[in-house]
């Protein structure tokens, strides 16, 4: 998949934070086969200790780095941040998040479109953390932003993909724009169940990295994005309303009762 014309070959993006040591995330990120790794200006911004052993890290593994704006609230905050990010990690790539509620942390959308109008102006290259409601997803994609990441319920509710209808509409109305499926990931069903609607690609957090075993659990994810992309290109048989034989009657052996 290519992502503002970058070549990814990893569907699995994750986060870097809640894992119990950062030796267990570095594992966990290696038997993800992830390329991307989201990055919190305010956590890792820090420096010191944990600071220096993150970025050798990263920088061991060659990846990519998806600085985020995670837990702004205005306009203002979420573009400050994301110009403090471009300075310190050398990328425009920004996941843009501008929050409008606190117990769901549900996107302040009018907030968000107005913020990635601004970043995609100032050169950035924007990741806009959303809902899956078509119009706002058409408004990104107007003021030019060229991925979009709906979510599939609340961050860290573990729910999976509450509203399958919807995201299956919005993936059929905009068919040639990148999509990854962005929070709310709690088994590897679920992300195995957005790459067979035709989604790219999913990011998730939690789900891995407060698993009892984070590294056996981003291998399973890992099984599960595969799994999900081939099923989505070899081609998903259309469901039924009823019972359809897959041994043919045409045919079929029978008995006579004995005279």
């Amino acid at each position: 998949m290519k992502l503002y014309g970058q070549d990814v070959a990893s569907r699995l993006l994750i986060g870097t934070a809640l894992y119990p040591s950062p030796a267990v995330m570095e594992e966990a990120i290696r038997a993800s086969g992830a390329e991307i790794v989201t990055v919190s200006l305010r956590r890792e911004a820090g420096g010191g200790k944990a600071g220096d052993a993150f970025w050798k890290i990263i920088s061991s593994l060659g990846l990519k780095v998806l600085p985020n704006t995670a837990g702004c609230r205005t306009v203002r905050d979420a573009v400050t941040t994301a110009a403090m990010a471009r300075e310190l990690f050398g990328t425009p790539w920004v996941k843009l998040e501008v929050i409008g509620d606190d117990e769901t942390l549900q996107p302040d959308v009018v907030g968000l479109v107005e913020a990635a109008e601004i970043l995609i102006r100032d050169g950035f290259e924007v990741f806009p953390y959303c809902t899956e409601d078509l119009t706002v997803i058409g408004r990104l994609i107007d003021v030019g932003c060229q991925v979009v990441m709906p979510w599939a319920s609340p961050i860290g509710s573990a729910k999976g993909l509450l509203n399958p209808y919807l995201l299956k509409t919005l993936r059929a109305r905009f068919p040639d724009v990148p999509m990854i499926i962005d929070a709310g990931l709690g088994a590897p069903s679920h992300a195995a169940e957005a790459l067979e609607m035709g989604f790219d690609a999913v990011l998730l957090n939690t789900a891995i990295a407060k698993a009892a075993d984070p590294v056996a659990m981003a291998r399973a994810f890992r099984l599960a994005v595969e799994a999900g992309r081939l099923g989505f290109e070899a081609g998903l048989m259309e469901q039924r309303d009823f019972a359809s034989p897959s041994t043919p009657v045409v045919g079929r052996p029978f008995w006579h009762a004995a005279s």
